[in-house]
């Protein structure tokens, strides 16, 4: 007889009982990983998928963070991080950055890295695998690995970099985290730790300080190396041993330690205060210790059944946030890593003004009634099945797993020897636990999980308010802990579907045809609907709706914008037809289908999505949102409180008041179609008129155009059509919109404003926009001398004169309600260098305007375009735009002429000659934001 090999066993024991599992067995690995350790130490992990077909993404996981820095080196693992991007053994200075950029890769989203407290991540994502590029991406890896170059002079000219992002993060809530941190973290080292670092320590280190840091952890054992997308794994491995096994082992290497958050008996508390913050936060956490260590299948229980029970905890909590006369705005419970030695608990809560002891009693109080009294069999019937809809929709999508997403279980697997296992095998090993756990696990999981020591009371408070106390903190919690009043928590859903009560007069598909050009089918409906339809599968299992119709706002008379604007969260937090918003997920349990509303300038559209077994439901949904709106008038109650709240944040947030700032200076205080979300604006709302407003605008489905592509075959969607869509209430009108451009205050803004700063930086905004004939080729115009003035711009503002971390440029063309070009450049800065940076902005932009344009920053964009555009074939959503612009915008995208053709024939006399048109005569701003002198 064959030996059944642990695998095979495992599932025939699944299959005769679920009191088989051997929770101590270790949970089944997904072989299509190639996993493999080097004799140096280095990891590697190899993964073959064509998801997005002829690319690859290469990553390098460095098991390395800012715990480990000595005193002297806070800041250094994240500078270290810059430094890998500015010189190395084979790609010196910006090296890397310039090879791939040649071959479309754009810098901060295809090139990027990341340092956190344990971990450095480096990334090159979507790179084509032709043009020798895997061997370039191979090259660079190694030498991230070991051979950054750390000169003199790339180290001082990233200081101001560094400064910069530092900067830029610097706000109230940041501020507030830094207070935080030492109860956080109960003053371990992580509190000491924040990866951006001390700016003293940043500007002034001496050269080996980074150095040492560098020898001492970038080293083979503690690395891994990620590769993911369209390759041949075989040869790949053998590169990969081929030149990663040279890269020499660290002798006697440092240990690389592990801090652990300690324990504590009482209580800690915590509270922080900032001028810039206006609103109060509470934090209830209990601290777990973890130990990292391969995972068993009664890991995977454990687990699971923690996310359920805080799940459900948080699902009550939201029913309560949904209610008028609740006390806080949101609050949820959830069990989660904290750092890499500890888990923690923890219970968030964002009350409403004047009401923190009220809102923490109350969710202390829903905490505690759970673990007296547990969980009702609704909602657990209802989360298995939702769990069991993630699986299968997971399944069925398994070979559309996105780049990012493969590199998250490598990451999880390497830095947290979290097993990645087959989605499949996985969701057995789920279905077994299901059907052997009781309510009593459930609830048991939770009375774990609340221990009563390791607590941390975390308050951030509003100056001059009544915030919450330690000594406060503690009665609640002991008030709930022995509230003998609690009841238990009553389900009270009555299981009807979306439509039981809803009487539907089917109508009928009266014509069918085929356009050749896109390959869709159009629809014509008996209300005289027209629904352009395509079969699509590059994304299995998956499917999308878009109707749309021309008006939006422009229609609307000035006294309903207020209301218009607000409109969508109202429509959102009724609910839909019959149920409201917290009846309507356990109507939709188990299902994955969505609907949401969106109205615009120029028009109104609803958007929906869904699984290919979900399509009737999304569809029952788009009827819903015509013929049974919901309009719920304690859900305006719940808004208001959360405008209300929202307004008192923005009131002192730094960022907030330059928006508005930039927003008064354009368009002036008294534009009635441009005004600042304010308690005067709120004022101008109502429900009647937002209820209006909607009824208006979604009144008549025949005005809209319906597209539908996806994973759905025709004969199934046909009779769901004639039901759903066919039956909604239509005439025969047909609106446009109204030309009502939003008018400057002056063509030429020129202006600096002060402003009160708790950490001092300086800030521009420049625009420049003129009306200029629309073509297809003038809109990808636009586009390149948006990403080539993003090119220069950092180039000179921020590696040239470190004046900035993370300048923004850009540049695009609209087609309505004006035919217009415009170009756009803004960023924080270093307060002393605002000037002189705003003339580097103005001169770049000249400077293209003259022709003096890099033949080189002209071709990394073009290329970047067409391996954009090629990439985006692989997925359904280019089949959707495909429909829309042939339809709405009347040109075919599959045809050259439309875009490849364009791409290749423009040259840098055609980006001159384009900048030089758009700023002839063009009305332009420049705005420099400053610290107000105390």
């Amino acid at each position: 007889m064959k030996k059944i090999t642990t695998l095979l066993c495992l599932f025939l024991c699944l299959g005769l009982s679920a009191q088989g599992l051997d929770l101590n067995q270790p949970l089944p690995v997904n072989t299509k990983y190639k996993k493999g350790v080097l004799p140096n130490g280095m990891t590697y992990y190899i993964y073959n998928t064509d998801v997005t077909k002829g690319v690859a993404s290469y990553y390098i996981i460095q098991n390395v963070g800012s715990i480990l820095e000595n005193d002297n080196q806070q800041g250094l693992a994240h500078f270290l991080e810059h430094m890998a991007f500015n010189g190395t053994k084979n790609f010196e200075g910006k090296g890397i950055l310039n090879t791939l950029q040649k071959h479309g890769a754009v810098f901060g989203r295809d090139i990027n890295a990341y340092t956190s407290f344990d971990e450095t991540v480096y990334n090159m994502d979507n790179i084509p695998t032709k043009d020798g590029l895997i061997d370039t991406c191979l090259l660079v890896l190694h030498d991230w690995s070991n051979y950054l170059l750390l000169t003199d002079e790339e180290i001082d000219a990233e200081r101001g970099v560094i400064k910069e992002e530092w900067r830029t993060r610097q706000n109230g809530r940041m501020r507030i985290l830094q207070q935080s941190l030492p109860i956080m973290f109960n003053n371990s080292k992580y509190s000491k730790r924040l990866p951006i670092g001390l700016m003293n320590i940043v500007e002034n280190f001496e050269y080996k300080a980074l150095r040492d840091f560098y020898h001492d952890w970038y080293r083979t054992d503690l690395q891994a190396i990620a590769i993911v997308g369209d390759i041949n794994v075989d040869e790949i491995e053998q590169k990969l041993k081929d030149k990663f096994s040279k890269i020499p082992a660290v002798k006697n290497p440092k240990e690389r330690f592990y801090v652990e958050i300690p324990g504590n008996k009482e209580m800690l508390y915590n509270i922080a205060m900032d001028e810039e913050v206006s609103t109060a936060n509470i934090s209830f956490s209990i601290n777990h210790p973890k130990k990292i260590k391969e995972q068993t299948i009664g890991d995977l229980k454990t687990s699971l059944l923690r996310n359920i029970a805080t799940s459900m905890v948080s699902t009550r909590l939201g029913e309560i946030q949904q209610q008028p006369d609740a006390p806080f705005l949101a609050a949820r419970v959830r069990f989660a890593e904290k750092a890499k030695l500890n888990n923690d608990l923890s219970i968030d809560i964002t009350p409403k003004p004047g009401k923190q002891q009220e809102a923490f009693k109350t969710v202390m109080n829903e905490v505690n009634r759970a673990l007296k009294f547990g969980f009702t069999d609704g909602e657990i019937d209802r989360i298995k099945k939702q769990y069991a809809n993630y699986y299968e929709n997971a399944i069925s999508k398994v070979d559309d797993t996105p780049h990012g997403q493969l590199i998250n279980a490598i990451k999880a697997d390497y830095l947290s020897k979290q097993t990645i296992t087959p989605i499949a095998e996985e969701y057995k090993i789920v279905q077994a636990i299901f059907s052997s756990v009781t309510k009593e696990d459930f609830n048991n999981t939770l009375k774990a999980l609340y221990s009563k020591e390791n607590r941390t009371l975390s308050v951030t408070g509003v100056k001059g308010k009544n915030n919450l106390t330690k000594e406060e903190g503690l009665v609640i919690i002991n008030a709930s802990e022995n509230n003998s009043e609690l009841t238990a928590y009553t389900d009270k859903f009555s299981g009807k579907t979306l439509i039981s009560d809803v009487n539907i007069t089917v109508g009928s598909v009266v014509s069918e045809e085929e356009n050749k050009e896109t390959g869709a089918t159009i629809f014509t409906l008996s209300n005289g609907v027209k629904v352009y339809y395509k079969f699509a599968d590059k994304n299995k299992n998956d499917v999308k709706l878009v109707a749309t119709s021309y008006g939006g706002t422009s229609l609307l008379a000035t006294e309903d914008l207020p209301s218009a604007n607000i409109m969508g969260n109202i429509v959102q937090m009724s609910g839909l037809g019959d149920f409201s918003a917290t009846e309507l997920p356990k109507v939709l349990a188990g299902k994955t289908a969505n609907t949401s509303i969106n109205l615009s300038d120029l028009t109104e559209s609803i958007s929906g999505s869904s699984t290919t077994k979900d399509v009737e439901t999304m569809l029952q949904m788009v009827y819903l949102r015509f013929e049974k709106p919901r309009f719920d008038e304690d859900a305006y109650k719940v808004l208001q409180g959360n405008i209300t709240n929202y307004l008192a944040r923005k009131s002192k947030d730094i960022n907030s008041k330059m928006q508005d700032s930039v927003t008064v200076t354009l368009y002036g205080n008294n534009n009635p179609k441009v005004r600042l979300m304010d308690k005067a604006y709120m004022e101008d709302v109502t429900f009647n008129k937002m209820k209006a407003v909607y009824l208006d605008r979604f009144k008549n489905a025949a005005d809209f155009t319906f597209f539908v592509v996806g994973d759905v075959k025709k004969d199934a969607l046909k009779p769901l059509l004639a039901k759903y869509i066919a039956s909604i209430s239509a005439n025969t009108t047909k609106e446009n919109y109204k030309v009502d451009p939003k008018v400057w205050t002056s063509n030429a803004i020129d202006k600096d404003i002060f402003l009160k700063m708790e950490d001092e930086k300086g800030s521009v905004r420049v625009g420049y926009k003129n009306e200029m004939k629309y073509s297809l080729k003038n809109a990808i115009l636009a586009s390149a001398l948006g990403d080539i003035l993003q090119l220069r711009v950092t180039e000179t503002v921020r590696e040239a004169e470190g004046g900035a971390y993370s300048p923004r440029a850009g540049a695009s063309f609209s087609k309505r309600p004006i035919s217009e070009g415009s170009i756009s450049v803004g960023f924080d800065c270093n307060p002393d260098k605002v000037d002189d940076l705003l003339k580097i902005v103005h001169v770049e932009i000249k400077k293209i305007a003259n022709g003096e344009i890099n033949q080189t920053d002209l071709d990394k964009t073009l290329t970047n375009f067409i391996k954009e555009r090629k990439e985006s074939k692989d997925y359904n959503s280019y089949d959707m735009s495909l429909l829309q612009n042939y339809v709405l915008e009347g040109y075919n995208m599959n045809n050259p002429k439309n875009f490849e053709n364009i791409i290749s024939a423009i040259t840098t006399k055609d980006i001159q000659k384009f900048t030089k048109t758009l700023l002839k005569g063009a009305k332009t701003y420049e705005i420099a934001f400053k610290p107000k002198q105390q």
